[in-house]
């Protein structure tokens, strides 16, 4: 395959709705594979950066990393992957390679800065396009393999809304005797909850109405609260030894570190477009933890799909047309998905 033009759905310029373009794809290197892609998640994060949110864009922009598709073909110098393989894409497509982080397999955190699967310049100085498109040209060593007992559509999104979650999630132990609170109950949200209940610990769900409670419940959580309801923050003072919040709006950072019992952490994975706010007597007593944590590794990222294949995990998706897109970024707004738009890419 030489460069190519390949249809996308692209945001011309910031805030902007999506429209169908051509992008170009690079010639298949040694190391590279190509991939039909065959579905993309819509993560808030594209949206995020289509609108600007996070900080000036690169337009036009082919928004999707969360990628799910089959291997058509291969560079010479491939050793991981083959023709029909079931593979997958992520957050990043390549990094330094050299660093600590790098060497450690914690590629999200390199040093010199990973290169984003879209809005980025790669090696060359080239944009990065997504996956919102039909097409994608990657290098194997950022690459994922899809295990068989998980379907394309469903897995799409464990590649950013599964890591995100899974990756907090395994490094403050959740597990056995481990009591967990979950915030938000949406993309990110509701493969926590799987997650943490897969893992063994007791979930309990903090969103801002009971509106979700039955499906909660159903994707395992033991307890579901309403934040909107005050009594909820005294009810559960002290219970948590984990929250992680997925939520994208800032929160009343204090009233949910009270919730933590002595040496508990509150993880944040949504990120707010504006900043917080934090008392930190609320750190200081109870020796407690504020932290964030961002996807996972190509190791971990790989570990995570093959527990969500061990246990039967996928996301709850809702399918739909490329000329859905802009339409499903305005539900997403307003929370009208249970619980992630993936994108059937033959309609692109």
């Amino acid at each position: 395959m030489s460069v190519t033009q390949v249809p996308a759905y692209a945001a011309p310029a910031a805030k902007a709705p999506l429209e169908r373009v051509t992008v170009p794809r690079r010639p298949v290197g040694e190391h590279d594979v190509l991939i039909d892609i065959k579905y993309a998640g819509i993560c808030h994060s594209d949206i995020h950066q289509a609108n600007d949110g996070w900080g000036e864009g690169i337009f036009p922009m082919v928004p999707g990393h969360e990628i799910a598709g089959i291997v058509t073909e291969v560079g010479a110098g491939v050793t991981k992957f083959a023709v029909g393989d079931r593979v997958g894409v992520g957050c990043f497509v390549d990094s330094c390679r050299e660093c600590e982080y790098c060497l450690r397999g914690q590629e999200q955190y390199c040093i010199k800065g990973m290169t984003g699967t879209y809005n980025a310049l790669d090696k060359n100085g080239e944009p990065t396009y997504g996956g919102y498109s039909t097409h994608i040209v990657v290098d194997e060593n950022y690459t994922l393999r899809i295990p068989d007992g998980v379907e394309l559509d469903v897995a799409a999104p464990l590649l950013c809304a599964g890591i995100t979650l899974y990756s907090p999630l395994r490094h403050w132990q959740a597990g056995p005797g481990k009591k967990i609170a979950i915030v938000g109950l949406g993309g990110l949200g509701h493969m926590g909850v799987k997650i943490a209940a897969a893992l063994g610990a007791e979930v309990t769900v903090l969103s801002q109405s009971l509106r979700k409670k039955e499906d909660g419940l159903k994707l395992g959580a033991t307890h579901y609260y309403a934040t909107s309801d005050p009594s909820t923050f005294e009810e559960l003072a002290g219970s948590f030894d984990l929250i992680v919040s997925t939520v994208s709006a800032p929160l009343g950072l204090d009233r949910y570190l009270a919730l933590l019992k002595v040496d508990g952490a509150l993880v944040n994975v949504g990120a707010p477009e504006e900043p917080v706010e934090l008392n930190l007597f609320s750190v200081i007593g109870g020796r407690k933890t504020l932290a964030g944590s961002m996807i996972g590794g190509i190791p971990e990222t790989q570990e995570m799909l093959e527990f969500c294949a061990e246990h039967g995990l996928g996301a709850e998706i809702e399918v739909i047309s490329a000329d859905r897109i802009n339409e499903a970024y305005e539900r997403v707004l307003s929370s009208d998905v249970r619980y992630r738009f993936v994108i059937d890419t033959a309609t692109i």
